[in-house]
């Protein structure tokens, strides 16, 4: 689905390839297309009460709680890496942080 994908200051870089028919019957994930899988990790996901991942613009989805999700895992339909940033959202209760990661770097491979 993906090759040498790199999460790194303000930019998310590496190879999506073209899946045919999508990841999902329904839903986001639908269609064929090119999809980006994410890993989170954290030091110490208690130090967190929300966790939002996403991309804007999204296609209807916004962002999405992750703070519950017993793997951590994502999968993100990419539909304009030139336009589309990937953002992570962090709240410890009282601040919340916003990140945006710039997608244009990726190579999405058609077909």
């Amino acid at each position: 689905m993906q090759s040498n994908v790199v999460v790194g200051d303000g930019a998310i870089t590496g190879t999506l390839k073209y899946v045919e028919g999508g990841v999902a019957d329904s839903g986001p994930l639908a269609g064929s297309g090119n999809f980006l899988a994410i890993k989170f990790t954290a030091d110490d996901w208690d130090a967190y009460t929300s966790v939002k991942v996403g991309l804007d613009p999204s296609q209807g989805t916004g962002l999405v709680e992750l703070i519950e999700d017993p793997d951590k895992d994502g999968v993100f339909k990419i539909t304009d890496k030139d336009t589309q940033n990937f953002v992570v959202e962090v709240s410890d209760g009282t601040t919340t942080s916003r990140f945006e990661y710039d997608l244009s770097g990726l190579v999405c491979l058609s077909e």
